[in-house]
């Protein structure tokens, strides 16, 4: 059996988040459904996990959810992160650039070196290259970092302009990350649904969602700040199926 919680896992989180899945395990458990003892961290909290035929409960990225998984796992819901300008379980990117940049505006930044995670994200591909088409602009996609931490190092290293960063990510930084003081936010794009929690075809996505709902409920108020939670809530799986795709897929830029 597989659980992992991967997506919002940064060093700080990671106690908080073992004591938030003790308690989902826990409620798994008195509601009959079995559940591993820890959380499956590493490269094997994603895509391994997300396609595992055990798997009991995951967090993926909308962008993968819509164009690969949906009809391969169960949806059971999606936290709130109370994201500032969006609705209970929706988020969006922010966009980053160096804090001593002269620029104001994203039309300054057309055509402008761009870095992004990886080329499966939601906010830091997909939404920012939809918004910056929306615009009439275009992002010159220049590097793929593996991680919004190490896309918004490059920003501030000057090795790109601009990055487009998960909007809870970049809350999760803040007093933790160092690089954050060399950045400022200029721009967010619309919100879209937030990161799904998934589990394996066939799954119990009720009894799961009760579970979870529960843990969040019993949660320190320490913990639930530290993971940003606020809540469990159902969107319709329409509803992430209906978000733009990206105008085309970045070119092979290389890792950082």
């Amino acid at each position: 059996m597989i659980a992992s919680l991967g997506m919002y896992d940064l060093a700080p989180a990671q106690p908080a988040n073992d004591r938030y899945w003790a308690l989902i395990r826990d409620n798994l458990r008195t509601r009959g459904l079995a559940a591993p003892e820890a959380l499956t961290r590493g490269e094997a909290a994603y895509f391994p996990a997300w396609d595992a035929p055990d798997l009991v409960l995951s967090q993926t990225c909308g962008y993968p959810f819509r164009a690969l998984l949906h009809a391969r796992v169960t949806y059971v819901g999606t936290p709130d992160h109370g994201v500032e300008g969006c609705a209970p379980g929706y988020y969006r990117s922010v966009f980053v650039v160096r804090a001593d940049d002269p620029r104001t505006g994203l039309d300054a930044f057309d055509g402008a070196a761009f870095a992004f995670n990886e080329a499966l994200s939601q906010s830091g591909w997909a939404a920012p290259q939809v918004h910056f088409q929306r615009l009439g602009l275009r992002l010159n996609a220049s590097l793929c970092t593996g991680g919004h931490r190490f896309s918004a190092m490059a920003v501030a290293e000057g090795k790109v302009d601009i990055a487009a960063l998960d909007a809870v990510t970049w809350d999760l930084m803040q007093g933790i990350e160092a690089v954050t003081a060399h950045l400022r936010v200029i721009a967010m794009t619309e919100p879209t649904p937030g990161l799904p929690y998934i589990a394996a075809l066939g799954s119990d996505a009720a009894a799961t969602f009760d579970a979870i709902a529960a843990a969040m409920a019993a949660l320190s108020s320490q913990d639930r700040q530290a993971l940003r939670l606020r809540g469990l809530v159902r969107i319709p799986e329409a509803a992430y199926l209906a978000v733009a795709n990206p105008p085309a897929n970045p070119p092979d830029t290389g890792r950082a």
